[in-house]
């Protein structure tokens, strides 16, 4: 067997023209190659690490020095989705989304991330325009938010005319000017209203993001679950009838996406509720919740600790390995129900 091995490796180094015909050129090629693919795979790991962590209060004095105005109610909310979004633009690598080259086109657990992140994103910019930065249904929309919300929004995975990075970017610097204009105590017309009716209002939306996230991180394990989509309103009807009870199971291939698509979320709304605890510092002492604000965040930071297994595991509930995707959607569902816990307070009189 050893021969004929030998023999076929000497038949296709002889059929095989080496540039040069040398064996120093082919020594070349050889290492040359496995360099680069060392390279490259070396360079996929650095851009797979999650951005850091950022304190709310200093990233709020870092943006508001260039101004050099002090903060004010909304420098932490606006500061905060600064920061996430150049956190998506700026980290190693930089945006990885779009990219078409080695080693950003076989990297997905990044991208993932920074679609979770990404929405989050979208949801605050949203709020902001519509609800933040007014002071009543028939008030005007700011000008900077009326070009970011929409810019947040565009295609995330363009790679040209017009890259996405370039359309991040430019929200992003009206984001920048926004937030100039409301720390400035000279300009009346940019104003940011800690409310709790419009805090109540994103609560809102973030309670549907994360018990979707919550949802789609159970169904990493096979389950059989009772449809309740019109329980609780006998009138109730739907488009297309649906069977009593249905079978839901996230694809092998999608575990991994779907949990650290669910880690970016995390992470930014992390961010966010700190800020939202500074600007809305005096709604929630009123409201007395403090307390549920704190929780939620605890459980997000939880959310965040390191992986340290290489790859996402999908054990069953009580089997020998351990469930990544499970262990992230109890944080959720936990931080989750103390945002139901927090709005309802929000929502008293």
């Amino acid at each position: 067997m050893g021969g004929w091995f030998k023999q076929k490796w000497s038949e296709i180094r002889a059929r095989v023209r080496w540039p040069g015909g040398g064996g120093l050129a082919r020594w070349i090629v050889l290492w040359g190659g496995a360099a680069l693919v060392i390279f490259v795979l070396t360079l996929g790991i650095l851009w797979s690490w999650e951005p850091d962590p950022f304190s709310v209060r200093l990233n709020t004095a870092e943006k508001l020095a260039a101004s050099g105005n002090d903060s004010v109610t909304g420098a932490a909310t606006t500061a905060a989705m600064i920061r996430v979004a150049e956190a998506l633009l700026d980290k190693p690598g930089g945006y990885l989304t779009n990219d078409i080259t080695p080693p950003g086109i076989y990297l997905d657990n990044i991208p993932n991330w920074e679609f979770g992140a990404l929405v989050q994103v979208r949801d605050l910019s949203r709020a902001m325009r519509e609800s933040f930065s007014r002071s009543q249904s028939q008030s005007t929309e700011d000008p900077d938010l009326i070009i970011a919300e929409p810019n947040f929004h565009f295609d995330n995975d363009s790679w040209i005319f017009p890259a996405t990075e370039n359309v991040y970017r430019e929200a992003v610097d009206s984001l920048y000017s926004y937030l100039a204009r409301i720390s400035d105590p000279n300009n009346a017309d940019a104003q940011f209203f800690a409310r709790a009716d419009n805090l109540a209002t994103w609560l809102e939306d973030v309670e549907t993001r994360l018990g979707s996230l919550s949802q789609r991180l159970s169904a990493s394990v096979r389950q059989n679950r009772v449809n309740t989509d019109t329980a609780g309103e006998p009138a109730a009807t739907q488009s297309t009838p649906a069977d009593s009870e249905i079978q839901v199971q996230t694809p092998w291939l999608e575990i991994d996406d779907i949990f650290y698509e669910a880690r970016g979320a995390t992470w930014a709304l992390m961010h966010f509720l700190r800020a939202v605890e500074v600007d809305f510092e005096s709604v929630i002492e009123d409201k007395n919740a403090g307390a549920s604000l704190r929780q939620i965040i605890r459980e997000l930071e939880a959310s965040q600790g390191a992986v340290y297994f290489p790859v996402i595991l999908n054990g069953s509930g009580f089997g020998t390995f351990a469930n990544h995707s499970l262990t992230m959607a109890n944080y959720i569902s936990r931080a989750n129900a103390a945002i139901i816990d927090l709005r309802n307070l929000l929502e008293q009189g």
